[in-house]
């Protein structure tokens, strides 16, 4: 089904943890615009509404008006400036989060064609987690992976030790 490479690898390991944890009859908002990994939950059987690209260190509207059983949120948090706001929002009890770890070796992410394409927060996992306890979450789950690549030297070898990706199921308090 999927390969072990980015973003297969990431694919695979999100959606055995999300089938761990959420049962295909819990609806889904899942924050972001449609994209690959909402769809690949579709094919799941997953029922998933996304956000509609709105600023949602701002804009919280669909996040409350959703009756959604469960939020996820794949690789989201670390391009908002105040994350916290967000997920106080919530209204619903599950959340499946993940983010891409800060890495030692390598300076926070930003894309050199997309100005908007920026992390603004690559976290620790011990960052997340306060992140969501503050928020009113109780983590009850999580699991980290690498991310290793195909390219040579220093930093693509360190990408084979080092995890780079980090997940939570979370409820609410």
């Amino acid at each position: 089904m999927y390969e072990n490479n980015y973003p297969d690898k990431r694919y695979r390991h999100t959606l055995e943890f999300l089938e761990k944890h959420i049962d295909t009859q819990e609806s889904i908002l899942d924050l972001g615009v449609k994209n690959p990994f909402s769809e690949i939950m579709k094919t799941k059987g997953y029922e998933v509404e996304n956000t509609k690209g709105e600023d949602l260190d701002v804009q919280f509207d669909t996040v409350i008006n959703s009756n959604a059983q469960v939020v996820t949120a794949f690789e989201i948090f670390e391009h908002m400036v105040a994350p916290y706001n967000v997920l106080r929002k919530i209204r619903a009890s599950k959340l499946v989060a993940s983010i891409p770890l800060r890495l030692w070796f390598a300076s926070a992410y930003r894309s050199k064609t997309d100005p908007w394409d920026r992390h603004y927060h690559e976290f620790e996992d011990w960052q997340f987690d306060w992140l969501l306890e503050k928020a009113g979450w109780e983590i009850k789950d999580s699991m980290k992976w690498t991310n290793p690549t195909r390219k040579i030297g220093l930093r693509p070898i360190l990408r084979y030790f080092a995890n780079r990706y980090y997940i939570v199921y979370a409820e609410r308090n």
